[in-house]
């Protein structure tokens, strides 16, 4: 007996292609959706960067009656109370090492006494030779990972060099000159308890690319004494090292190219948003229709002024 086989229908040309049409579709709805889920992800981890900074701000007064970090101690050692920073010369995120969990390199940049006077090349414990320098460290906390200008920890134009940073101090908080400071020391003339504008009110950090034109946020670098160019600061102004900083007061830029970034300025890679930390220890967004009005009342700590309904 012949057994007749039932004709099995396959799809048409037209149908495939209709098919693969829709699927095309699809992935072009759940694309948009899935980069705002990782910009929303990414953008609450650099958030919570700044306020484990805000946080080390904080505990750092704790230790030190109630006064604020150094942006860059080249040897200056007392407050009138004591020892406070040693005798090594560092910026103001190596200072800030132990309070974000990063003792050991803390004390591998500054030395078995205290005084090391080259923090960012000192020898890191353990790690292979040529790779093993301060320098050379990522730090997590300093990484914001919207920023494209940093890969692996290397800001784009340092790579084997300098690992980066993404977030910046506020120069108008932490750099003015104490009266009686080592000659290179920048010491704020405030402590945590005495900002005159209120902690609430007054911006501690803010971001900046990693990398920006040929300059760029460098995280171990010892400060402005040596180039504001790669010193880890927003809102630097004159000051005996700069002689004036162009745009130090100009609003933020909203992704703007590597190549067009102005490194006197803030920056973020976030849409429409720049994340900054008040001195309170929150964190908030700033958006890109802030006047530059607004955005230097909340750079000062002294103005005086209300923060308006744009901030």
């Amino acid at each position: 007996m012949v057994r007749l086989l039932k004709k099995i229908r396959g799809f048409t040309l037209i149908e495939l292609l209709v098919v693969i049409a829709i699927i095309a579709i699809l992935i072009g709805l759940l694309l948009p959706a899935v980069q705002k889920v990782r910009e929303a992800a990414a953008r609450m981890s650099c958030s919570n960067n700044l306020k484990q900074l805000g946080l080390a701000i904080h505990n750092y007064a704790s230790t030190y009656d109630s006064q604020l970090p150094a942006a860059s101690t080249d040897g200056f050692s007392s407050n009138g109370s004591g020892a406070r920073y040693g005798a090594y010369e560092g910026g103001m995120l190596i200072t800030l090492l132990p309070f974000i969990e990063q003792n050991n390199l803390f004390q591998a940049a500054i030395g078995p006494n205290g005084n090391n006077t080259d923090t960012w090349d000192a020898a890191v414990p353990g790690i292979a030779a040529g790779s093993n320098a301060v320098r050379q460290q990522t730090v997590k906390t300093y990484l914001c990972p919207s920023d494209f200008t940093i890969t692996n920890g290397w800001s784009a134009n340092q790579v084997g060099g300098w690992k980066a940073s993404s977030y910046s101090y506020n120069d108008q908080m932490f750099g003015t000159i104490r009266p009686g400071n080592n000659t290179n020391s920048l010491v704020s003339q405030f402590n945590i308890g005495n900002i005159p504008d209120g902690t609430s009110n007054t911006i501690g950090f803010g971001e900046q690319y990693g990398a920006c034109g040929s300059n760029g946020n460098l995280w171990a670098y010892p400060g402005i004494p040596w180039g504001w160019q790669w010193t880890t600061a927003i809102a630097v102004a004159n000051n005996p090292w700069t002689g004036g900083v162009p745009n130090w007061n100009a609003v933020p830029q909203f992704q703007p190219t590597q190549a067009l970034c102005d490194h006197g300025r803030a920056q973020s890679a976030h849409t429409g948003q720049i994340l900054v930390g008040l001195m309170d220890g929150s964190v908030r967004g700033v958006n890109s229709s802030i006047s530059a009005q607004t955005w230097l009342w909340a750079l000062l700590p002294a103005d005086g002024n209300v923060l308006p309904s744009n901030w």
